[in-house]
């Protein structure tokens, strides 16, 4: 299949890396000429694990390229993948759809043959509509079907994910689109993903729905853990107790600082705005929005509330940046608000991250960039976990300790045992869990 992946961010760089793997044509088209150019060069734009290696691979081996030129590759393409951002639109919290919107007008100018233009962003319910229509009035005389293909990956193991699926969900009102979209797939049907044909609106709404409900499961342990800790209890132990139940899992019920990233908080609000819009408002969601959105200033007022109700004049050292490990992405990562609200309390803060912090420069005044966890914590009267990178799960606590000015260490992501920390010298706050001097309530 030759396959045009139009975008080349997070999403079109995975997707189109893992299809041209599959063993088909692929050519990622960005209007970014820096972007295209380091492509071009062997440099990858994004952190992802594997993903350089993946990329060489297959530029080596002649099934993947990168250009700035939509117009011929689209000509000749039997599928043409829509991968560019949505972010939340200023103003009004509804996707922008603007950048979707200009690849159909560019896409319709280019179409020679019958294609699929295909749906690979997380759009709201009627884009797949709305995309038909302006191919249609760039292009009266073009011959294509307009499908949705949600993607499903996870940052920081997004190859994984692609290549060994829950499943495969595709949207369609015309089924001359069901064979490419099954040809695209076919390499798949050996590791036996399912493949979900439904209609075009359900299959945009199933991606918003699946975001909006992990979302939620997160809020709910996070208000839990706010529990536990008023009553006694150990919500890594409650997390446990209700996730071996298989009606409710165990996946997205760890506490800590709340979502973030380039999917959960722009995907929320989105489902929200577009429910409202349609007289059928979601209140557990726009719930979850709110909830969310307070939790990552509460869990600074946690590292104050450590240090005695003061950091004024103090150093704070954070551990982790971006919004999760084993990626760069500092979209919406509960550390710019955590670090902010100390900020304005008065604090000084040394950040250490092994991946985020060139992103993180731009979006953060203020903070000094350390080479080591241990250089973070240097003459710090806190360390506060953030990120739960592999790099900070087994800390030398007593090297730790030595270079603090005062011994306690916040850890939001509950990473390490309260009687380990403490046994070290150190002074340990977690989320939703009791302290070693202080256990659970029988």
């Amino acid at each position: 299949m030759r396959i045009v992946m139009i975008g080349s961010g997070y999403v079109g760089l995975v997707s189109g890396a893992c299809f041209a793997d599959f063993g088909h044509d692929v050519v990622c088209v960005d209007k970014d000429d820096a972007k295209v150019g380091k492509l071009q060069a062997g440099g990858i734009p994004i952190y992802e694990p594997g993903l350089d290696a993946l990329v060489a691979k297959n530029v080596a081996a002649g099934r993947l390229s990168f250009t700035t030129d939509l117009a011929g590759p689209v000509g000749e393409a039997d599928v043409v993948f829509i991968g560019v951002g949505t972010p939340t639109r200023r103003g009004d919290g509804h996707a922008d759809l603007s950048y979707v919107h200009g690849a159909a007008r560019e896409i319709a100018a280019a179409l020679k043959r019958f294609t699929v233009v295909v749906t690979k962003s997380t759009v709201p319910v009627g884009t797949g509509d709305e995309v038909e229509r302006i191919i249609r009035e760039t292009n009266p005389d073009a011959d294509f079907a307009v499908a949705s293909n949600p993607e499903f990956l996870r940052e920081g193991a997004a190859i994984e994910d692609f290549k060994r699926p829950d499943r495969i969900v595709v949207g369609i009102e015309d089924e001359r689109a069901r064979e490419p979209m099954e040809a695209v797939y076919r390499p798949l049907y050996l590791n036996k993903s399912p493949v979900m044909f439904t209609s075009r609106r359900t299959s945009e709404l199933i991606k918003y729905a699946a975001n909006a409900f992990l979302a939620m499961k997160i809020t709910f342990i996070n208000e839990v853990a706010d529990l536990c800790e008023k009553v006694g209890a150990d919500v890594q132990e409650v997390s446990r107790g209700i996730g071996l139940d298989n009606r409710i899992g165990g996946k997205f019920l760890h506490a800590g600082p709340g979502y973030g990233g380039s999917c959960f908080p722009k995907d929320t609000l989105a489902l929200v705005k577009t429910a409202q819009d349609h007289d059928s408002p979601l209140r557990l969601i726009e719930t979850t929005v709110a909830v969310n959105d307070t939790r990552k200033r509460a869990m600074a007022r946690k590292v104050v509330a450590a240090l005695d109700g003061d950091v004024r004049g103090k150093t704070v050292a954070i551990l982790g940046l971006t919004f999760k490990p084993n990626t760069d992405d500092m979209r919406e990562a509960p550390s710019i608000s955590i670090i902010q609200a100390l900020q304005d309390a008065g604090a000084t803060i040394r950040a250490y991250d092994p991946e985020g912090m060139e992103a993180a420069r731009p979006m953060l005044g203020d903070v000094t960039y350390t080479r080591s966890a241990y250089d973070a914590a240097d003459g710090a009267a806190a360390v506060v976990i953030v990120t739960e990178w592999d790099a900070f799960r087994a800390l030398d606590l007593h090297r730790l300790k030595a270079t603090m000015e005062s011994p306690v260490m916040v850890d939001l992501r509950n990473i390490y045992n309260a009687a380990q920390v403490e046994r070290a010298g150190l002074r340990y706050i977690s989320v939703g869990r009791p302290s070693a001097e202080q256990p659970a309530k029988s």
